[in-house]
């Protein structure tokens, strides 16, 4: 196992690999984000980490990127090198873009479906 240091890095990405987005290719997004970044010298920027679901289906394959606070949605293969280009200039890939966070919590993009809520039912 590798222990990475993570001093010059500014983003870190976080690559759905749960079954939802695994089953519409979520290792293939996650290769080719892995290998945009070698392909355009950003290792030392960019850190990637597989995660499992992070409660999204809808929008699969989905990529978040931190500290910047944004999810992408409908990830694709051919879609790396957008993503990248993106975070090297700060500017937010906002083709893909389903959620933004903005201080008080994330601004869901229009044409993203909105979800269900997390609030417990209360019984009477």
């Amino acid at each position: 196992m590798a222990t990475w240091n993570l001093g010059t890095t500014k983003h870190h990405v976080l690559i759905c690999n749960g079954s939802s987005c695994n089953r519409v290719g979520a290792e293939e997004v996650t290769q080719a984000i892995r290998t945009e970044i070698a392909n355009q010298e950003m290792d030392e920027y960019i850190h990637t980490t597989r995660t499992r679901c992070n409660g999204r289906c809808h929008d699969k394959c989905v990529v978040i990127s931190y500290p910047d606070g944004i999810w992408y949605k409908d990830m694709k293969p051919d879609d790396a090198r957008e993503l990248i280009n993106s975070l090297k200039t700060d500017q937010p890939f906002v083709q893909k873009t389903s959620h933004t966070f903005c201080g008080e919590g994330f601004q869901r993009t229009e044409g993203t479906v909105k979800g269900i809520s997390k609030q417990k039912q209360k019984h009477h």
